[in-house]
């Protein structure tokens, strides 16, 4: 795997101070690890967002400091839920011979017949999937390919997938990772719409009429005559 390099320097700004930090351009970050003391980090935040969208959370980055490089992977990326600007990141220190576990994304390649064909629509019904491997052996990406596809409920499941060299799929085999729905045409729907418009419609005339008077009429049920005696 392909091994990209950040520099980061050790972090005093705690707390609700870090505010001033990413006003400056600076992510707070933390590392941490198995056998690694926990460290507060900042890093200028152009040249971190560089490396994320290159590696994600699987590529092994090496991070430097003052006075250490640690191999390390960015398990976690915080960010503001109005601007989505990146607010604090987390990178996990780990030994190149030592197996770990994460979660790779699933990427669907070519095109399905089906969908080419109007006949179904795509569901991706899992993003991601849970591997064990060598830092090194971790795959940026699952590519998944879709040319198969070609009749409504096709599907490829976890265990479909060719075996990567170094790789465990933790993921559960049945897990379904692509499959084929029936398409709906435009005038199918209308149609559908149309008909359940006249059936309420339908509906609510009949609850109308029966609680409505009699036409001239009165609200009230009319009270039975007295008999002669």
């Amino acid at each position: 795997m392909e091994k990209t390099t950040l520099t980061a320097v050790t972090r005093t700004v705690l707390g609700r101070k870090v505010k001033a930090l990413r006003r400056q351009g600076v992510l707070p970050a933390n590392l941490f690890g198995k056998k690694v003391k926990s460290l507060a980090l900042q890093i200028p935040v152009k040249e971190f967002m560089t490396v994320y969208k290159k590696v994600g959370e699987t590529g092994l980055v090496e991070l430097k400091t003052e006075k250490e490089t640690y191999h390390t992977l960015i398990t976690k990326l915080q960010t503001d839920p109005l601007t989505r600007l990146p607010v604090h990141a987390e990178f996990h220190a780990v030994s190149l011979t030592e197996k770990i576990k994460a979660k790779v994304p699933v990427e669907l390649m070519g095109e399905s017949p089906a969908v080419k064909d109007g006949i179904g629509l795509l569901l991706q019904t899992l993003n991601e999937i849970e591997v064990e491997a060598l830092p090194t052996d971790l795959p940026e990406k699952i590519e998944v390919e879709v040319s198969k596809l070609s009749a409504v409920n096709d599907q490829i499941t976890v265990g479909d997938l060719p075996k990567l060299k170094g790789v465990e799929v933790l993921t559960d085999g049945g897990e379904i990772l692509v499959k084929v729905a029936a398409a709906v045409s435009e005038e199918a729907q209308k149609e559908a719409e149309e008909t359940a418009a006249k059936e309420a419609a339908a509906t609510e005339g009949e609850a109308a009429a029966k609680e409505a008077p009699a036409e001239g009429g009165s609200d009230q049920a009319p009270k039975p005559e007295k008999e002669n005696s």
